[in-house]
């Protein structure tokens, strides 16, 4: 089986669009493919498949085998995939994901896709829609506690549940050890991507991030929209921001006009291969 290694800012995929549906071992091939000593390594594996609803269908595994309904640097890679190889010839496309359809557009540079933009649909902030194991809507500044520590966070769907929550400084923060226990915190009843962020001005912040089924990532598009959506609710930034992530930049906007959360960023190809299926 072929393959081609792509990343959106460090968040590193493997991308398969040889199926017509998802295969049966799906979950098992992610565990293994994924993994960094005896697989390929990646944060997920990305199928590419037929859609009778967009241009192309999206279904992606985590590393730990459990699917994700969005990504949305997995996004940007699969649209820079299909444009580049040839799935489609539009720089305006749809892309079908566990989250709904999407909107894409692609910046090209000498004939290749070289930066992506994606409307990502407009923020759920209803806290059993998130969901979350309380109710209201928003769900802002909400106290948590894990291994004893005291948190406070704001709950925002991309399609997929974050809690976003605000520390003096997300560069040196401890990912690693509160994102675990976060993770999996009973608030959380299908688990959440825990965004730490530090505000550096109305119009930027820094996040790092604990993905769901993932660990620590480079990057997290859905995540860098969470957090601006949080941002503006908790009055810390303006609805526009650009979000410094450990793999690098993503532009978010929250738009006023209809509600929606649009990112831009790059995507990168880095090499293909032939996995032999076992």
């Amino acid at each position: 089986m072929n393959f081609t290694k792509m990343n959106g800012l460090g968040n590193d995929f493997i991308v398969v669009a040889h199926f017509e549906t998802l295969p049966t071992d799906a979950a098992e091939m992610a565990k293994r493919m994924c993994d960094r000593h005896f697989g390929v390594g990646a944060d997920g594996l990305v199928f590419i498949l037929p859609s009778e609803h967009a241009d192309v269908r999206m279904r992606i595994m985590n590393a730990d085998g459990s699917e994700a309904e969005q990504c949305g640097n997995a996004v940007r890679c699969v649209a820079k995939y299909a444009f580049d190889h040839g799935l489609v010839s539009r720089t305006e496309l749809t892309v079908e994901t566990g989250a709904g359809l999407q909107r894409v557009w692609i910046e090209t540079k000498e004939g290749r896709a070289h930066r992506v933009k994606v409307d990502m649909g407009a923020p759920i902030l209803g806290g059993q829609a998130i969901p979350l194991a309380v109710d209201g809507e928003p769900i802002v500044e909400h106290p948590i506690q894990a291994n004893g520590r005291d948190f406070c966070f704001t709950g925002v769907s991309m399609g997929n549940p974050h809690a976003v929550i605000f520390v003096d400084d997300a560069a040196t923060f401890e990912v690693d050890v509160w994102g675990p226990p976060l993770e999996v915190h009973e608030m959380f009843p299908n688990k959440a991507n825990i965004e730490f962020t530090s505000v550096i001005s109305p119009k930027e912040m820094t996040m790092r991030v604990w993905e769901r089924g993932c660990g620590q990532t480079y990057a997290c598009g859905t995540g860098a929209c969470a957090t601006v959506v949080a941002g503006a609710l908790t009055g810390r930034t303006d609805r526009t921001v650009l979000v410094h992530l450990k793999g690098g930049d993503l532009h978010i906007e929250w738009s006023e006009v209809d509600g929606h959360v649009y990112m831009t960023g790059p995507a990168e190809e880095v090499f293909t291969g032939h996995w032999g299926i076992r």
